[in-house]
């Protein structure tokens, strides 16, 4: 039985530059970076009664760090005015969708942030003496993020 397991090739690793990010289904522009795909689950402690040789650990709430993208500033002002509309109180949740693209051109993996909304706007730093693409940053929080394998 484990010489038809070692039979099996994996996949290739998938690259990490072929990406695209969809807001509510909308392609919204090139982002050159994303950061902050992670989930990590709190644990507590329980001592039983009587039992010293260990403590039982179970899962608690997830939490998320923020969604960090970074793309080249445009004469588009979608990601500002979705900030801005949050810092004014009149702001809508959004879902986010981070597409990994394969080799081949088709979506590979599929991460989906829910409820998500802009905390942070960074805008480019400006340099005369360098010849540097102008970047603005935004930082999304969300409810949870969910995974999957494309089409």
């Amino acid at each position: 039985m484990p010489s038809q397991i070692l039979n099996v090739r994996p996949s290739d690793p998938l690259e990490a530059f072929q990406f695209a990010v969809e807001i509510d289904g909308l392609l919204v522009g090139g982002f050159s970076e994303v950061s902050g795909i992670q989930s990590e689950t709190s644990v507590y402690s329980y001592r039983e009664g009587g039992e010293n040789g260990f403590t039982c650990v179970f899962p608690d709430a997830a939490t998320q760090s923020r969604l960090v993208l970074k793309r080249g500033l445009t004469l588009s002002d979608a990601l500002w005015n979705w900030y801005q509309a949050v810092l004014n109180g009149n702001f809508e949740r959004k879902t986010v969708h981070l597409l990994l693209n394969s080799r081949d051109g088709g979506i590979a993996r599929i991460w989906g942030f829910t409820e998500a909304f802009p905390v942070k706007w960074s805008g480019p730093e400006l340099r005369a003496a360098q010849s540097e693409i102008a970047v603005e940053t935004v930082e999304l929080v969300y409810h949870q993020v969910l995974a999957g394998i494309g089409s």
